[in-house]
């Protein structure tokens, strides 16, 4: 049994040495050459990139790779991993291929369904239209379609290692769909991220497809292995507005970005949730100006030691939401510049629950020797009750 895991890439990145994984250069027919195979040789769509994401890499695949009995596709930040937290090798493949019919991502539950969700970050028509052409094309899926399509489950990444007879069948399925969506659909979206439609789209269509053929699936976890370049520019960026204590220019920056791109706020996009903490710096700011209280940016500019504060805030926060609170956690709190804006914004990042919003800002209250802060904090904990 052969096997070979395609990583899809549009940079350059390190790769595993494991001979088994092939880096394959997407969207290359428009890129500068990186080095690696691209996806535009033979019968290809590599110059549909734009579109269509990593399946110009999977069409590829499907019409140009038959050297082996079994593929895969992964990502060049996204791999599927043992629970060691390991890289498969060929013969985790084969051991777990002899019983499942594909391994792929753990199922994402969303808390909404996948329909809303969708329409809430792309245009809701291109999903809609996908449906109808099911419906045409290939009847007997449209109910595990509509079914699914208003659940609040997904696969995610179009990552999945299953034997080449598998595969194919499942690419021609997918693309005969999405040709003729294609035509159908405006395509001019006014940003790279929301004209990636079809990448979007397949993530759930291999759940449908997976689900209707009732395929025993392994799903696993996904390990990511660095930071996305896109993320780290965001970061950099921030910290420059921090070290001006500037929280307004800050979020103005922040909204613009998130515009074009809100999957910068995902956990695969935020790996270290710094993001998320950054989010809660400008936030904090921002209500301490408003309310004429002592502002975190005049204390720390520094962006590592924002985001140690605030994550130091929020782990300190949920000792008090659940009762753990130590003796180090009130120092903490009576030595740091911690205002009732930071402790209401951070419990409320934790928890919906008014009443234990409420207890704990009188926890808070009653332990520090800060009278102004329990004063604010007992007044917030009467309007959460």
């Amino acid at each position: 049994m052969s096997v070979r895991i395609f990583i899809m890439t549009h940079k350059q990145f390190d790769h595993p040495k494991n001979p088994m994984y092939q880096p394959l250069h997407v969207g290359h027919a428009k890129a500068a050459d990186l080095g690696y195979m691209g996806d535009d040789t033979g019968d290809h769509i590599s110059e549909l990139n734009c579109y269509y994401s990593e399946l110009t890499g999977i069409y590829w695949i499907w019409k140009n790779y038959h050297a082996a009995d079994y593929v895969g596709v992964c990502h060049y930040r996204r791999y599927l991993i043992k629970e060691s937290g390991k890289t498969f090798t060929a013969a985790d493949c084969e051991r777990i291929l002899k019983d499942y019919d594909l391994i792929t991502t753990k199922k994402v539950e969303l808390n909404f369904s996948y329909h809303y969700g969708f329409g809430e970050n792309h245009n809701v028509e291109a999903l809609d239209e996908t449906g109808r052409v099911i419906a045409e094309l290939y009847p007997e899926y449209y109910e595990t379609f509509l079914k699914l399509v208003n659940e609040n489950k997904t696969y995610f990444g179009n990552i999945m290692i299953t034997s080449k007879a598998h595969f194919d069948a499942y690419a021609e399925w997918l693309f005969s769909i999405f040709f003729v969506v294609q035509k159908r659909i405006d395509l001019s979206a006014p940003d790279d991220y929301h004209r990636r439609v079809f990448g979007f789209i397949s993530e759930f269509l291999l759940y449908v497809y997976v689900t209707y053929h009732r395929w025993r699936a392994y799903e696993c976890k996904v390990g990511m292995i660095g930071e996305k370049a896109e993320t780290k520019e965001l970061k950099q960026c921030l910290a420059q507005f921090f070290l001006k204590r500037d929280a307004e220019g800050a979020k103005q920056y922040f909204d613009d970005i998130l515009k074009k791109r809100p999957d910068v706020m995902m956990e695969a996009s935020d790996i270290t949730g710094e993001l998320r903490l950054s989010m809660q710096t400008i936030a904090t700011a921002r209500q301490e100006v408003q309310n004429g209280l002592p502002v975190i940016l005049d204390h720390y500019q520094d962006f590592e030691q924002l985001m140690h504060f605030f994550s130091t805030l929020n782990r300190i926060v949920s000792h008090y939401l659940n009762q753990e609170a130590t003796d180090h956690d009130l120092k903490w709190i009576c030595t740091e510049p911690v205002t009732f804006i930071g402790i209401e914004i951070s419990a409320l990042m934790q928890t919906s629950d008014r009443k234990a919003i409420s207890r704990c800002f009188k926890r808070i209250a009653k332990d520090c020797d800060k009278e102004e802060l329990a004063q604010l904090l007992m007044e917030r904990a009467r309007s959460y009750e």
